[in-house]
C-alpha cells in the first residue's frame, strides 16, 4: 500500500508530529509513505516533499492579510506538487491541515476529483467549514451552518487587515470541498465530528479517532527543573501550548496569579520573549521547545495541568499531562474535555477563574500521587500512539480493499 499525507508541517507541533508517527507505522509494517508539508519539518526521510519556497509562502501570508483569501495562493507551487502526486501515484492520499499559506486548495481538490483517488482527511480544526475562523467558539457564532459572511474573527488567524471575504470563501469551499467521489473525514473528537455533520462536509462519512501521544517518552522521569528553578518547596501549576494566544487562554493565568499562595507558582511553557517578559514574579515563563525531554521533566516536575483553553478540539498537551502521570483541569470547552475523567482531572465552567482555583486547591488537599496511577493508565489504555494510528491503517487498508 502506497500512502501520501499531505499536512502543513512535518515532525513538528502537534500536527506534525502526528503525521510522521503515521508515516512510521506505515514503514514499521512495510508501507510505502510519503509526507508532503508546506513550512516546518524536523525530520530527515527519503519520501519528505517540500511544496513550494518560502518566498511563496511569505506571498501568500501577504495575499491573505490584504485580501482575505487564505487557502487560494501557492498556484504554481501547488500545480508542481501536483506533478509529485502523479509520479508517486498513491492509493490513498491523507490531508490534514490544507491551511497554513503554502497550498492552493482549489487546485487541489479540482485534481482530487479528477484523479478519482481515496481520499482521508483528518480535520484538526474548523476551518475547512467556514469562511474564514478555525474556530468560532469564542465568540458564538453559528454563520457555518448557513453561510458565513462579515466575519466577527477576520483579524483572527488566518487574519485579513483590510477585506473581509468570508461571504465568498464560504461559497468556494463549499462548491470545492464537496463532491469528492471517495472522501472519508476523520476528526480526533466526537465535538469535532457533531461539527461537521452539520457543516457544508456533512455529505461525507466521518469517523472518530483519538490523537494519540508516545507514552513510552511521555512518561514521569527524574527531573531537575524544581532545583533549577529554584522553586524545590513550591506547588507548580503548569500550563502548555505552541502559542498563547487569546484562544488558549493566558488571561486566565494572570488572574490566577493575583491569588496564588506563597507556596504556589504557575509555569508556562510555549511563550513569547516578548510576553515573558511582562509576566508577574509568580509566573515562570518558558519559550516554545521542540526538545520532548525537556519538555517531559517539566510535565514531570508539575503537581497539576490546567488548560484553560477556549476553543480547541483535542488538545494533545492534556494527553502528555496525563502520560507523566499529572491530573488536568480544562474548561468545559471542544474537545478538550474528552480526554480526562472523573479520576484523572476536573471540567470547570468555561471562563470561571473562580472554579480554576478551587479545582487547584481541591487536587492539592489531596495531592498528585491520588491521581497518578489513574492518569498515566488512562493515557496508555485510550491515547497510546501506536494504538490510535493503527486505526488509520486499519482504515487505510478498508478503502483501499
Amino acid at each position: 500500500m502506497k500512502v501520501l499525507q499531505i499536512n502543513s508541517v512535518s515532525g513538528v507541533g502537534s500536527t506534525g508530529r502526528i503525521t510522521s508517527d503515521i508515516h512510521n507505522i506505515l514503514v514499521d509494517h512495510g508501507h510505502e509513505s510519503y509526507i508532503a508539508y508546506g513550512r516546518k519539518s524536523t525530520e530527515n526521510i527519503d519520501n519528505l516533499i517540500k511544496i513550494g519556497s518560502r518566498y511563496e509562502n511569505y506571498l501568500h501570508v501577504a495575499s491573505t492579510r490584504v485580501f482575505d483569501n487564505h487557502g487560494f495562493g501557492s498556484s504554481k507551487a501547488t500545480r508542481e506538487f501536483i506533478k509529485s502526486i502523479e509520479n508517486i501515484n498513491p492509493d490513498l492520499i491523507h490531508l490534514h491541515n490544507i491551511h497554513g499559506y503554502y497550498i492552493n486548495v482549489k487546485i487541489l481538490f479540482n485534481y482530487l476529483k479528477k484523479a478519482n483517488k481515496r481520499v482521508i482527511w483528518t480535520l484538526h480544526d474548523c476551518w475547512p467549514f467556514t469562511g474564514h475562523c478555525a474556530y468560532f467558539d469564542f465568540i458564538g457564532c453559528d454563520k457555518w451552518k448557513t453561510q458565513c459572511n462579515s466575519c466577527p474573527e477576520k483579524n483572527s488567524y488566518p487574519s485579513s487587515l483590510f477585506l473581509d471575504n468570508s461571504k465568498r470563501n464560504y461559497l468556494n469551499k463549499k462548491e470545492i470541498f464537496t463532491g469528492v467521489k471517495d472522501l472519508t473525514i476523520v476528526t480526533p473528537s466526537k465535538w469535532l465530528a457533531s461539527l461537521v455533520k452539520e457543516s457544508l462536509l456533512g455529505q461525507y462519512p466521518i469517523k472518530v479517532i483519538n490523537n494519540g501521544i508516545d507514552t513510552e517518552t511521555f512518561k514521569v522521569e527524574k527531573s531537575d527543573f524544581r532545583k533549577k528553578f529554584n522553586i524545590e518547596d513550591k506547588y507548580v501549576i503548569l500550563g502548555v501550548a505552541s502559542a498563547w494566544d487569546r484562544r488558549k487562554g493566558l488571561r486566565y493565568f494572570y488572574e490566577l496569579s493575583n491569588n496564588l499562595k506563597k507556596d504556589e507558582v504557575i509555569v508556562l511553557v510555549g511563550l513569547t520573549e516578548k510576553q515573558i517578559e511582562g509576566l508577574p514574579k509568580n509566573i515562570i515563563g518558558i519559550s516554545r521547545t521542540n526538545n520532548v525531554k525537556e519538555l517531559v521533566q517539566i510535565y514531570s516536575a508539575s503537581d497539576v495541568f490546567v488548560n484553560p483553553t477556549l476553543e480547541d478540539n483535542f488538545p494533545t498537551t492534556n494527553l502528555e499531562a496525563l502520560a507523566c502521570g499529572i491530573p488536568v483541569i480544562t474548561f468545559n470547552t471542544g474537545g478538550s474535555v474528552e480526554s480526562i475523567d472523573t479520576d484523572t482531572g476536573i471540567i470547570t465552567e468555561k471562563g470561571d477563574v473562580r472554579k480554576l482555583e478551587n479545582g487547584i486547591q481541591k487536587i492539592k488537599k489531596v495531592g498528585k500521587e491520588f491521581y497518578s496511577d489513574s492518569c498515566m493508565k488512562r493515557a496508555k489504555e485510550f491515547f497510546n500512539k501506536n494504538d490510535r494510528y493503527l486505526e488509520y491503517m486499519k482504515l487505510y487498508k478498508e478503502l483501499v480493499d
